[in-house]
């Protein structure tokens, strides 16, 4: 599978964005799909999953209430909405293939990432 994630920039506080996560690859449409987040110096942060179908969805507590994740599967697309944005925030987010709450083990195919970033 390869991803190309977009929709990033630099947002004030309280600001919104529409991240997007484009697939290709025979099995996007069975895949649970997950994003994470880099911040500066940390490490990878699991954000939420959806699965197949798009009913079975989860987030962390961090974005609960402020984060959506969504997917279309005629566009071999996944998206996350960012509502109500936080400095903390700030990160580069990456989709991919999801086990659970993890990124699927043995998953390489990273995109390049996406840079979201919160300041006034």
């Amino acid at each position: 599978v390869q991803l190309v994630e977009s929709g990033g920039d630099l947002v004030q506080p309280g600001g919104s964005l529409r991240l997007s996560c484009a697939a290709s690859g025979s099995t996007f449409s069975t895949d649970a799909m997950t994003w994470v987040r880099q911040a500066p110096g940390k490490g990878l942060e699991w954000v939420s999953v959806i699965d197949d179908s798009g009913t079975l969805i989860e987030y962390a507590d961090s974005v609960k209430g402020r984060f959506t994740i969504s997917r279309d599967l005629t566009r071999n697309t996944i998206y996350l909405q960012l509502n109500s944005l936080e400095p903390e925030d700030t990160a580069v987010y990456y989709c991919a293939p999801s086990s659970g709450r993890a990124v699927r083990a043995g998953f390489a195919s990273w995109g390049q990432g996406t840079q979201v970033t919160v300041s006034s």
